[in-house]
């Protein structure tokens, strides 16, 4: 059995709850992602990773925005925090971490997977917090566990962008968020 996804789930549902619409349209660390997309990319990762972790075949559509409308669908503040916690529980189940599973079609390893959930939860909320000049209250064994994670994986142009290099002695969410590719030091501009 992996990490508890549950204290990284709260932490960024709340982050998600507390984004403004004004907000939604502001850039983040993701290049080419608004807060909107990225708060869209969470809901359907939590949908998604339910499947992978419960071992079904597909995850449930996402409700798309209504036509014309950037950012997600009505209700999304209260919304996506309950996914999150589903998604949180759906992996306690000791049966989440074995054998194998797949995410969006791919076979993977199921501890990988659960892996890979919970760096998504950790670094999106990050990079929302960040966007939105919110505080990121990261778990630390959540975050250690997917810094170390992250740090045996190999590269992927597909999953993440070059190492982006931080002193040793930064805080910890600052390497995973630079083992993520992403700039710890990043800001939205004035």
């Amino acid at each position: 059995m992996g990490p508890d996804l549950a204290p990284a789930a709260r932490v960024t549902g709340a982050v998600i709850s507390a984004i403004t619409d004004e907000q939604l349209a502001g850039p983040t660390p993701s290049p080419g992602c608004t807060v909107g997309d990225l708060v869209v990319h969470v809901e359907g990762l939590a949908v998604g990773l339910v499947a992978t972790a419960r071992k079904t075949a597909r995850a449930p559509a996402v409700e798309p925005p209504p036509d014309g409308a950037a950012g997600p669908a009505h209700g999304w503040r209260e919304r996506i925090p309950a996914r999150l916690a589903e998604l949180a529980e759906a992996w306690r189940a000791p049966t989440a971490w074995e054998g194998s599973t797949q995410a969006g079609g791919v076979p993977l390893d199921a501890a990988a997977a659960g892996m890979f959930a919970l760096d998504e939860i950790v670094v999106h909320g990050w990079e929302l917090a960040v966007a939105t000049g919110q505080p990121y209250p990261a778990d630390g064994a959540s975050v250690r566990a997917c810094a170390e994670f992250l740090a045996g994986v190999p590269r992927s142009a597909e999953l993440f962008g070059p190492v982006v290099a931080v002193p040793p002695d930064a805080p910890d969410i600052d390497r995973l968020v630079g083992l993520s590719g992403r700039d710890p030091a990043w800001r939205p501009r004035a």
